[in-house]
């Protein structure tokens, strides 16, 4: 069957879905009502990736293809009706520390990041899909976009790689909320200074995030955690950016371990028996020696927050590594 045709026929199942889904089996659990946006903030126009997405309406039945879109939407006093499972498995794909800010039903978890399941999203008849911090195709695109108005990820920067600031933004023009999005954008960035201005020996420091990961994967400065580095004051290696070039990481070779004794190196899921840990190469770097390591794991909330990187987990995160980073820059092996 030609592609184009297999796609008409996909359109068309998901129209009739949206159109036709009314039997009591079919219809979505109702959430609780949430207080509608400013009429007059719409209509609002976004510009993404594959083109404009104009929003006429507040929403209120939002479905999160993105995987930290919720978090947003919940800073800002909206929940979503459904979302997209990223990682750590909680009740609708909510960390704890968003969790806080549902007041009523969890939402839907329609998928997970390896595809976008748009017949369940169909089922809950969103009036809005937020897909920036994902990696949707333009046919996905198409697709979400013949169940409601949908907004992609933006053009200007790699697939799930849009900086926390834009993503909040974006989601508080599309629910009618630019003012209160700007107010927490600001306070998270005071929160920043903050830290810098108290530990002026994170800025000019070097650091990286990586992973053992077909070697190690070290994220660059595309990734939100390359950023959330930078924003704290420390430097990437001009190497690392070089390996990352237009993506948000790369891998780096067991030969080339000289490359990762920078002052500050934060591990994601480097576990006590892994062999790193006991290679030669490794130990002996001073980063090693020194212990300017932090060690973090990812299915627990502080290395979950460290890659969930979200307006609402950066309190949380701030709050945890901080004290972790000021103990590992120190280069005193008794802080660990």
């Amino acid at each position: 069957m030609p592609a184009s045709l297999r796609l008409s026929l996909l359109l068309l199942l998901l129209m009739a879905l949206v159109a036709c889904s009314s039997t009591p089996a079919a219809q979505p659990t109702p959430m609780p009502a949430t207080v509608p946006s400013a009429p007059a903030a719409f209509p609002v126009s976004i510009e993404h990736k594959y083109g404009v997405t104009t929003i006429t309406s507040p929403p209120t039945r939002i479905v999160t293809v993105g995987l930290t879109e919720q978090d947003a939407l919940l800073a800002l006093g909206m929940a979503p009706v459904g979302t997209t499972e990223w990682f750590g498995g909680y009740p609708g794909a909510l960390w704890p520390w968003a969790q806080a800010k549902l007041s009523g039903e969890t939402p839907v978890v329609v998928g997970d990041a390896s595809r976008v399941n748009f017949e369940q999203i169909a089922a809950l008849k969103p009036d809005l899909i937020l897909a920036i911090y994902s990696g949707i195709s333009e046919n996905d695109y198409r697709l979400l976009s013949a169940i409601a108005p949908t907004v992609a990820q933006p053009a200007g920067y790699v697939d799930y790689g849009v900086p926390w600031q834009e993503l909040t933004r974006t989601v508080g023009k599309a629910i009618g909320k630019t003012a209160e999005a700007d107010a927490l954008v600001r306070a998270v960035e005071d929160r920043f200074a903050q830290i810098r201005a108290a530990h002026p020996d994170f800025v000019g420091a070097s650091a990286l995030v990586a992973t053992p990961y077909q070697g190690i994967y070290l994220y660059g400065p595309e990734d939100v955690r390359g950023r959330l580095l930078t924003s704290l004051g420390f430097t990437l290696p001009d190497e690392l950016v070089q390996i990352a070039g237009n993506s948000f990481g790369g891998n780096l070779s067991m030969e080339r371990l000289d490359l990762i004794n920078v002052d500050v190196l934060i591990w994601l899921d480097l576990n006590a028996g892994n062999e790193l840990l006991s290679n030669p190469l490794y130990t002996a770097l001073p980063v090693h020696r020194e212990g300017r390591e932090v060690f973090l794991a990812s299915n627990e909330p502080l290395g979950g927050a460290t890659s969930f990187v979200s307006v609402l987990s950066l309190p949380y995160l701030l709050d945890g590594l901080t004290p972790l980073l000021a103990a590992a820059i120190d280069g005193d092996p008794a802080t660990k």
